[in-house]
């Protein structure tokens, strides 16, 4: 599934577990709805798009034969767009899983360095949310410093773990959950103290960071938040676009996700020009979400407005002028 306005779309290929395919088709839609927005406030020449691949079972993992098989099929889509949709690795797949769909298309980012991409955009994504976090914590207390903060990271994953190391090498206090209590030893690494996943939004932290799936943010939750910043890199933390409001409304600053976590596709959007791949270049561009950051609180405070709506509005001034 893809959604563009503005060029080719670009998006992750992901496999998950759903219920049903109508499930995997209102995942894959509502992604590529932000992916549109993300690049757009990014100021990308690209369009959103999202692939999903659906996986049968959770409990029986995708044996390595048959997951080959369903990669080189995806990739055989993607080659019939044309070039209309470029693929990436995203939740469930990885640059190994790249090389794959390679073998069946052209249209595809994320290979390995060795292969001429840019690699695991992971790396970049937490990037972003650290520099993120920084300009929340300057906008709330004053200062972007995290030394002394309090930082509840929800998901340990590959960006997770990477902002976690980096909030603490800034001098944060860490508290941390994943599903996986494997991911204990980790936090034990770190010196974070672990708590049960259902306790990350009533945690008494200076800033909540979710990094796992999206979905955390709703009527019912949204009053159990004890941060005063939200900001992290998980997709669609927002079960509807009215809980932003709500949050506004509780004293909660939002960072919307899809200006936070935006640091893979602008490193991607690097690897996609003419002159090649330059980490230098990718590095410098990921940080200027800071800036972009900036530009949101300050007009939705001017607009008296959410930062969501503020980044709304960037993203479809962007997408007119595109147009």
């Amino acid at each position: 599934m893809h959604s563009t306005t503005r060029g080719p779309a670009l998006g992750g290929c992901r496999l998950w577990y759903y219920d049903d395919a109508r499930g995997a088709v209102r995942d894959a839609l509502r992604l590529s709805r932000a992916m549109t927005f993300k690049s757009a406030v990014a100021g990308l020449p690209l369009g959103g798009g999202k692939g999903v691949i659906m996986a049968p079972n959770p409990a029986a993992p995708v044996r390595r034969g048959r997951r080959a098989d369903a990669l080189r099929d995806f990739g055989d889509t993607v080659a019939d767009l044309d070039g209309a949709y470029i693929t990436a690795e995203d939740v469930g797949t990885s640059s190994r899983d790249m090389e794959v769909i390679a073998s069946s298309t052209a249209h595809v980012t994320g290979l390995s360095r060795r292969r001429g991409g840019s690699g695991d955009p992971s790396p970049w994504t937490a990037l972003g949310v650290e520099a993120a976090i920084g300009v929340c914590c300057e906008h709330v207390f004053g200062s972007p410093s995290l030394e002394g903060r309090t930082i509840a990271i929800a998901g340990l994953g590959h960006v997770g773990a990477r902002v976690a190391a980096a909030c603490a090498k800034g001098g944060a206090e860490l508290v941390v959950t994943d599903i996986d209590p494997g991911k204990r030893d980790l936090a034990a690494g770190l010196g974070a103290r672990w708590i049960q996943p259902t306790a990350a939004l009533d945690a008494a932290v200076d800033v909540l960071v979710p990094c796992a799936l999206g979905g955390l943010l709703d009527h019912d939750t949204v009053p159990h938040v004890q941060a005063p910043i939200v900001a992290g890199a998980a997709n669609n933390q927002l079960a509807n676009d009215d809980v932003a409001q709500l949050l506004a409304e509780r004293g909660v600053l939002w960072a919307p996700d899809f200006v936070v976590n935006a640091g893979g596709i602008i490193n991607i959007s690097v690897e996609l020009e003419p002159s090649g791949y330059d980490p230098r270049s990718a590095r410098r561009r990921v940080l200027g979400i800071a800036d972009t950051l900036r530009r949101i609180f300050d007009d939705a405070t001017a607009r008296d407005t959410t930062p969501l709506a503020a980044a709304m509005a960037l993203a479809r001034e962007r997408l007119a002028e595109a147009a």
